[in-house]
């Protein structure tokens, strides 16, 4: 297993440890990821996004999508199937789930839709005022006026 080390990250970056954590805990995970349900990340305009999941056998109400601890969590439970049903062959998934996406900062969900057995939840990132950037003015000095101070007090040889 491969060890990184972050210091140098640290000494020449400020700001950054949240990042450099995130990468640390990712490199260091055991736990293989789920790859149930397949989904598709996109990016929509400038600062809005969407997540598609294919949740093919679940209703709108099976399902289940929560924002906590900067993480967008989704998930389904299918409830008690009506009459005991015998398959000749069963391909489509129906087992529950719970798929995590890290969010990023300012990063919200704005809406969520269920189409065509597709799970489609939009979301907007949203920059404040505050960290956006701003141009800041330089004042000038008037330095002039002090070396013609100086220029007047010396005498020459």
């Amino acid at each position: 297993m491969r060890s990184l080390d972050f210091a140098p990250l640290y000494r020449a970056t400020v700001g950054f440890d949240r990042v450099a954590d995130l990468v640390d805990r990712v490199l260091n995970a055991d736990v293989a990821q789920p790859t149930y349900p397949p989904y598709n990340i996109e990016k929509t305009a400038d600062d809005t996004y969407r997540i598609s999941v294919a949740v093919a056998g679940f209703a709108p109400d099976e399902l289940n999508v929560e924002v906590r601890d900067g993480a967008l969590i989704v998930g389904a439970r299918k409830t008690a199937a009506e009459g005991e049903r015998t398959y000749l062959h069963r391909g489509i998934a129906t087992r529950a789930f719970e798929r995590r996406f890290g969010l990023a900062d300012h990063v919200r969900v704005t809406g969520a839709t269920h189409e065509n057995g597709m799970l489609h939840i939009d979301l907007v990132r949203e920059t404040p005022e505050a960290l956006k950037p701003r141009r800041v003015e330089i004042a000038s000095t008037k330095s002039a006026p002090a070396i013609e101070a100086r220029v007047e007090g010396q005498t020459a040889n």
